[in-house]
């Protein structure tokens, strides 16, 4: 790139050339960083030491306390973090790890990264976490692991989950990318686990800008995941010796300043967004069509997602995004089942019907926006524009929902 490239790239677009937006939008997510977060970083961008530094570490140990476990390696996204974690727990070709459907693609995409196979299991309609009751019956020879996921910041049954991994001598992987800072009956989500992960990506409850993390009691998982996140280098070893197959999964320190200045203030965060679900919850007692999510001791909210009545269609909701989207409010389908993704229904003969609750759930849900700082006069035009959005869209019969069609793969 020529220097004047690089000028023109740098430089603030003219005010004249800003187009004024006929509405203020309110975006789906939005980081929350103070000026103590800046001066953090700052600080790194005026020392020496960009990566590898003292305040990885420094991270590192901060994670490791929110999690409640004796380790925490930090990795560049929560997909690389769930990634080691899966060969950690010497998953590798033709073995299985049963997981849900209605998560973030990574959930799965990490054991085909190893040659595993994910087997889905269905979700429960109330929680959207993996039903606890169908994990056994899908459970087989090739079954190395269960992956439970904490969707949407609410924690899982980790009780029952544990007992039926003891059971049947399986792993437990936790992603928990979506709950830092969730409790299940008292104990901190991520320490349930052989292992466990946590993401920071901008939409989450706390940023590294990208980033991740490993969590994990078991000190010998620790060390290679360290060793695997730095091209396979052994810890102390000469810089250009490699002990193992390994990545660039490396966090830098800038990162991590970020890092460290979120989670200073993870529990103010906490409350935060607790509060902007509670008023949530509130203006949107006055839409019927939409169901809400329910509150529960020790979540940690992630994203307030909303689900259209049983009433409504899949292209109905797409409608009443359309509509959103058209006011200027960010909103998203959250999630779109991993099983009816292109490149999966073709590998493994995917097809509708599959997971039917997981199905329904996704057909009809709306993430609205979200985040720490949201106003209440911003949740009210949320909730004015969706309320207007739905009763544009004309209701049809749709079929009658069955919570004894649960069907597995297994």
């Amino acid at each position: 790139m020529s220097t004047q490239a690089v000028a023109r790239a740098l430089s603030p677009v003219p005010p004249q050339e800003i187009p004024k937006p006929a509405i203020t939008p309110i975006p789906l997510s939005s980081p929350d960083v103070s000026a103590q977060d800046r001066e953090l970083v700052l600080n790194i961008l005026s020392g020496t030491t960009l990566s590898l530094g003292p305040t990885l570490p420094a991270f590192e140990a901060a994670m490791a306390e929110v999690a409640g476990t004796r380790f925490a390696v930090a990795v560049n996204s929560g997909t690389s973090a769930l990634h080691l974690c899966i060969k950690a727990a010497g998953i590798g070709e033709g073995d299985e790890v049963i997981t849900t459907p209605f998560s973030f693609v990574a959930s799965a995409n990490c054991a085909l990264y190893e040659r595993a196979i994910p087997r889905f299991v269905d979700i429960d309609i109330d929680t959207y976490n993996i039903d606890n009751s169908q994990i056994s019956v899908s459970i087989n020879d090739r079954t190395r692991a269960i992956l439970p996921v904490h969707v949407f910041g609410r924690p899982c049954n980790m009780r029952e989950i544990g007992a039926i991994a003891r059971l049947h001598n399986l792993a437990v992987i936790e992603d928990s990318c979506e709950a830092i800072g969730a409790t299940f009956e008292g104990r901190k989500i991520g320490s349930f686990g052989d292992s466990g992960c946590f993401a920071f990506y901008p939409n989450k409850q706390i940023t590294t800008g990208e980033g991740g993390a490993v969590v994990t009691n078991d000190e010998n998982v620790a060390r290679l995941c360290r060793s695997w996140r730095n091209q396979g280098r052994s810890e102390g070893g000469a810089w250009l010796q490699h002990e193992r197959l390994g990545y660039n999964y490396r966090l830098s320190d800038i990162n991590c300043a970020l890092g460290l200045g979120q989670l200073s203030r993870l529990d103010e965060i906490l409350k935060k967004r607790m509060h902007v679900a509670t008023a949530y919850r509130d203006a949107l007692s006055s839409v019927p069509a939409v169901i809400t999510p329910r509150p529960e001791p020790g979540m940690s909210w992630f994203v307030y997602v909303v689900r259209l009545q049983d009433e409504f269609t899949r292209e109905q909701r797409d409608q009443v995004l359309a509509s959103l989207r058209n006011e200027g409010i960010g909103c998203n389908n959250y999630f779109a089942p991993i099983h009816l993704q292109a490149f999966y229904a073709e590998k493994f003969g995917y097809r509708r019907g599959d997971f039917p609750v997981t199905e329904h759930v996704a057909d009809r849900t709306i993430a609205l926006p979200f985040f720490n700082n949201l106003t209440t006069s911003q949740i009210e035009i949320v909730t004015s524009a969706l309320s207007r959005a739905i009763g544009n869209v004309k209701t049809r019969s749709a079929p009658v929902f069955q919570l004894n069609t649960h069907r597995s793969n297994a």
